[in-house]
């Protein structure tokens, strides 16, 4: 038997009323998706009007419109964007932006050249080959290059990572007439070149100690 003094509850009159998913205004929403943001060009109700509705009502009427642009933006992501499923769950993709946000912090200032740099601009070297005498720099540099075909690259002929150094280290090299009658000979043509390298640059030490020592005996005399 029930009891009487139990009032009874109407549970669906407790729920509030679901707002419709479609939106219309009188002047359409435009959108830029990629930052989800939703513009409503049409005028806010005037000052005067909300201060003349209570605190609730003012509320109830902000809200209203908050929740509009809400819901057309999101109508507008799901009729539009492409959605995914990842092993992370859905995924959706957004397009690319359309408002150019400003900056938070200004532009930085270029830094102030270094004193290598001066110098390399000075006397035309580095990055700033060319700019002296009509690029003449430049093409006294290329004099000194030569194109890689395996790297795609150019690279120097002599010195450090000279391209005359390229058959040293390899496991197989081409043998012309020249070279083929060296290696009869019991030379080994790999260590050929470096010896001769080793060689010249003793031979012009030798030279310049020389050059050193006869100065300093014409200078005494």
């Amino acid at each position: 038997m029930a009891d009487a003094s139990v009032p009874s509850v109407d549970i669906s009159s407790s729920k509030p009323d679901r707002l419709p998913t479609t939106v219309e205004k009188p002047t359409p929403y435009t959108y830029d998706l990629a930052y989800l943001a939703a513009t409503d060009p049409n005028p806010l109700p005037s000052t005067s009007t909300l201060l003349s509705q209570s605190y609730a009502d003012r509320n109830t009427t902000l809200q209203t419109l908050a929740r509009d642009g809400a819901q057309s933006l999101l109508n507008t992501l799901l009729t539009t964007c492409s959605i995914t499923s990842t092993p992370d769950g859905l995924v959706m993709s957004l397009p690319p932006p359309v408002t150019n946000l400003p900056r938070w912090k200004p532009l930085p200032k270029p830094k102030a050249p270094t004193k290598w740099e001066l110098f390399a601009r000075k006397k035309g070297i580095g990055k700033y080959a060319g700019n002296l005498h009509g690029g003449a720099a430049l093409e006294d540099r290329k004099k000194n290059l030569v194109y890689d075909e395996e790297s795609g690259e150019w690279v120097k002929k002599w010195g450090y990572k000279g391209k005359n150094k390229a058959a040293e280290n390899e496991w197989l090299v081409e043998l012309d007439d020249d070279k083929a009658a060296k290696e009869s000979e019991g030379k080994n043509v790999r260590t050929e070149g470096r010896k001769e390298r080793v060689d010249r640059i003793k031979r012009q030490e030798r030279r310049q100690r020389n050059n050193e020592r006869r100065n300093r005996k014409g200078k005494v005399g």
